[in-house]
Order: C-alpha cells, then sequence, then structure tokens
C-alpha cells in the first residue's frame, strides 16, 4: 500500500511539474505595433523598439500566463519630432512611466493552438482589462536552436482615453488597434 502510495505521489509529482512550459519571448522576432487614424486621413503607424517578457503554457491542459514589458521610450515612428511628441506626457509620458505591461492569464485554446489571451494592460500608470486575439499560432522544431519555438500574430483595439491619454480628442481619435507578432524560445 505504501509503495502504491509512493508511486502515485511520484507520478502526480512529475505530470505536475511538466505541465506549463516557459518560453523567454525572443525580442529579434517580436514587433509591438500600433496603428491610429491621424485626423481622419491617414494611418499613423508606430512600433516599440525594446519588448521583454516570459510565456508559459499547458496545451494539454489550455492554460498559460503571458507577461509583456514594453519600453515606451523606446516608441519609433520613422520620425524623430513625432517620436518625442509621442513620448511626451501628451502620450505615452515616457519620462515618468517607461514601460507598459501586459499580463495575460485567460488562454483559449483550439485543439492546441491559442486563439485568445486575456489579461490587463497597464500604461500610464492606469490597469484596463484587453483581449489580444491570435489571427495565427503555431509551435515548430527551430533548427538553429534546436528548441521549440511558438508565437503567432495577436491583436486588440483600444480606447486610448482609458488609460488618460486624451490628447487630440476627437481629432485624432480615440481608438488605437495594437499588434503583436511574437515568437517566444522554449528554456
Amino acid at each position: 500500500m505504501f509503495k502504491q502510495s509512493l508511486a502515485a505521489f511520484a507520478f502526480a509529482a512529475a505530470a505536475f511539474g511538466a505541465q506549463a512550459n516557459t518560453y523567454a519571448i525572443d525580442p529579434t522576432h517580436t514587433f509591438a505595433t500600433f496603428e491610429a487614424q491621424h485626423f481622419g486621413t491617414s494611418t499613423l503607424r508606430g512600433r516599440f523598439d525594446k519588448k521583454e517578457g516570459t510565456v508559459q503554457f499547458d496545451r494539454a491542459a489550455k492554460t498559460g500566463k503571458v507577461e509583456v514589458t514594453i519600453d515606451t521610450t523606446s516608441v519609433s515612428t520613422g520620425v524623430a519630432p513625432l517620436d518625442k511628441h509621442l513620448s511626451s506626457k501628451d502620450f505615452f509620458n515616457a519620462t515618468e512611466f517607461p514601460t507598459a505591461k501586459f499580463v495575460g492569464d485567460k488562454l483559449v485554446f483550439s485543439g492546441d493552438k491559442v486563439t485568445e489571451v486575456s489579461g490587463t494592460l497597464t500604461m500610464l500608470g492606469k490597469s484596463q482589462p484587453v483581449t489580444l486575439k491570435a489571427s495565427n499560432f503555431n509551435c515548430y522544431q527551430n533548427p538553429m536552436l534546436k528548441r521549440e519555438v511558438c508565437g503567432g500574430d495577436f491583436e486588440t483595439t483600444i480606447q486610448r482615453s482609458q488609460w488618460g491619454m486624451a490628447y487630440g480628442l476627437p481629432g485624432i481619435p480615440d481608438n488605437v488597434r495594437l499588434l503583436i507578432q511574437v515568437e517566444a524560445v522554449k528554456q
């Protein structure tokens, strides 16, 4: 009886320890970009050059957690004066709030593929719920790294005013489309 209990405990402990795999976000294959209408004429696009984070997920249990930190001081549109304005108190206030962070703890799966991640986006000192929808998700064995890499294209639309970013309203629309293309390497 004792041996059976010990064997059951060892099996349960091994199964529990093997549940979630951890993946480190590869900053060279991860892009955080945004799109917003510019006074109803053209689409303004920008990106954040510095980002980091981790992903933990268990395909069998269909659970996981995502943490992505974006360095708001690295905002880049290709136009230096615009980057300076976006970094100012009118928008990202990057001096006072140098990072934005998404923490997602509700993953939705279709089979073994992630289709949605819901969590909280903290920006400008305020936290609001956000759901990122996946338009693509896949895992593969990277031939160079000899490790599994998982990733996909995720997007959502937020209202920037929910975080206190109200400069230019209503001329500059409130809705901002966020796009995150991410690849993460199994650790």
